[in-house]
């Protein structure tokens, strides 16, 4: 409960807690993070990068406080020195939705949420299950062992969200390439991210012409009709396409390969699956609160003014970090929340985040692991891990958790 409290009455601010942000094994917790929400649920950190320190809130309820209240401000960040994981920002702070606050957030969000509905992704998932399906014909195909990684999580996402934004069926091989080079790791300023950057520009272009000349229910179509119309400008229709484009991939497969590496290492409830698949969207809601899907924080707010959570003043200009993966593990939220339990009723997690940044993908993203999942148990009843599970590799020094590998057989 967040009260007004009297500055003078205010507790001591914590001290300064060093977090390095190290590598974790497959899907454990961030013992740091379990610490904190455990003692200090309201602390203060430095990161790696930037300077100074920067508060941070685990508990849901603060969590969900923060992320609401208008008085902590995205947009304050940008060109702001901010301890930080990264020696770069996150994401873009020159596009998209990430880094601007209403009233021209909301003006942005309204315009791509028309193509973000259910009845634009039951459109999707038509596609969506058949190129999953052909996906899994290339690793029958090939015989067991299968890298599920290789044949599926890492395509499929790209591939959907190719569909979203309003390409071909058959079209999105010539897109993949672009996406991924403008994820690596290289500096923006590199030949490869500049190169790849540039022809996705030039695709989304070409793109949104199309649409203006052909309109469709896609989110290039939307774009186009916002732009024509005047509620958005080109630029922001191109940077938001493909601001989507990047993210729409990246997220998804690290995710989705977690949601499956879990469902192989707690069998009994892949066999629930494999005999109840109508439980299929609650098991997927469970497994986006089981999986940590991130290492460390994503990115701050600014408070605008003095704000006092769980009795700590934080100061106006002070910098704020939420923890969603803490968050989600709040014991008095979700009892027992090591357990992956596919019954589990009351609050609704937060990886997808809350307030008005609240992901505009969420339901294109369920809509995935429901895909991916079931086209794995319908194709191959018996699969399992080929190898031990402490000997599949994840990712390392990433911002979004997720296997390297997933080797399987059937």
């Amino acid at each position: 409960m967040t009260l007004e409290l009297d500055p003078a009455s205010a507790s001591p601010p914590p001290q300064v807690r060093p977090w390095a942000v190290d590598d974790l094994p497959a899907l454990d917790p961030d013992p740091f993070l379990d610490e904190v929400l455990r003692d200090e649920p309201i602390t203060r950190i430095s990161l790696p990068y930037g300077s100074g320190h920067a508060w941070l809130v685990t508990r849901y309820e603060d969590v969900r406080f923060v992320t609401s209240d208008p008085r902590f401000s995205r947009e304050e960040v940008v060109g702001r020195s901010v301890t930080s994981m990264t020696p770069q920002a996150v994401a873009s702070q020159t596009a998209g939705l990430q880094y601007i606050d209403p009233p021209r957030h909301t003006r942005l969000r309204r315009v791509v949420a028309r193509a973000f509905t259910g009845k634009g992704m039951a459109r999707l998932r038509p596609p969506a299950e058949r190129t999953a399906h052909r996906m899994l014909d290339g690793m029958e195909q090939a015989g067991p062992p299968g890298d599920l990684m290789e044949h599926l999580h890492t395509p499929f996402p790209i591939a959907v969200v190719c569909f979203f934004l309003g390409t071909d069926e058959d079209d999105w091989h010539e897109w993949a390439g672009n996406s991924e080079a403008l994820l690596a790791k290289a500096p923006d300023g590199s030949e490869r991210h500049q190169a790849a950057r540039r022809t996705t520009r030039g695709r989304v272009v070409d793109l949104l012409e199309r649409r203006r000349a052909e309109p469709r229910d896609d989110l290039a179509g939307v774009l186009a009709h916002a732009a024509q119309a005047g509620e958005i400008t080109d630029e922001e229709a191109i940077s938001l396409a493909m601001a989507v484009y990047v993210s729409g991939g990246h997220a998804v497969r690290n995710n989705s390969g977690s949601m499956m590496y879990a469902l192989l290492t707690h069998p009994e409830q892949l066999d629930r699956l494999r005999s109840t698949p109508e439980l299929l969207p609650k098991a997927v809601e469970e497994l986006y609160r089981f999986v940590p899907h991130r290492n460390g924080v994503g990115i701050p707010r600014i408070a605008t003014e003095d704000v006092e959570i769980g009795g700590h003043l934080i100061r106006r200009g002070e910098a704020v970090y939420n923890a969603y993966v803490a968050a989600n593990r709040d014991p008095s939220v979700f009892p027992e929340p090591d357990v992956l339990d596919f019954d589990r009723d009351g609050a609704g997690h937060l990886a997808f985040g809350h307030g008005s940044h609240f992901c505009l993908a969420a339901l294109m993203a369920r809509m995935e692991a429901e895909v991916m999942i079931k086209a794995v148990l319908d194709r191959f009843p018996g699969v399992r891990l080929a190898v031990p599970a402490d000997e599949v590799e994840f990712q390392r020094e990433g911002l979004i958790r997720g296997p390297r590998t997933l080797p399987v057989t059937w």
